[in-house]
């Protein structure tokens, strides 16, 4: 299958669950593994201390999320890549699918019980609306 396999993450154990299927999936079948961390809003904090300034940018923190997974998934052997992008979880999901022409998406299955499975989560959302093929992941033990 080759290609690109996406999954999302946001630094929780659960979505680390549906990142280690998607790069066990991703070194079973030589593809590539886009590890992509939404973010809610473009926000900059201004940090002094001293006479040191530092930026904290919710951008910043997004990207280091998926390079960090990105770089643990590393490690098994699969090759990845990681981005972030501003926006709802499963529209940038949606749209990195689009942009890159990825082969499959792995999301979790967090919040499909109940009322959320006919009102919305990100598994539903992607599942309903992806270019490609989708795997859910259980990941609510």
């Amino acid at each position: 299958m080759a290609g690109i396999i996406i999954v999302g993450v946001d630094g929780n154990s659960t979505s680390m669950k549906a990142a280690r299927v998607a790069a066990n999936l991703a070194k079973s079948l030589g593809s590539t593994l886009r590890v992509v961390t939404a973010y809610g809003e473009d926000k900059t904090e201004k940090v002094e201390i001293g006479n040191d300034e530092w930026f904290l940018s919710t951008a910043d923190e997004a990207e280091r999320v998926a390079q960090r997974v990105a770089d643990e998934l590393k490690i098994s052997g699969v090759k990845t890549e990681y981005s972030s992008a501003l926006g709802k979880p499963a529209d940038v999901l949606l749209e990195e699918a689009t942009k890159l022409k990825a082969e499959l998406i792995v999301v979790g299955n967090v919040r499909m019980q109940g009322l959320r499975r006919v009102l919305g989560s990100v598994a539903n959302a992607v599942s309903h609306n992806a270019p490609c093929d989708v795997y859910i992941v259980k990941t609510d033990d």
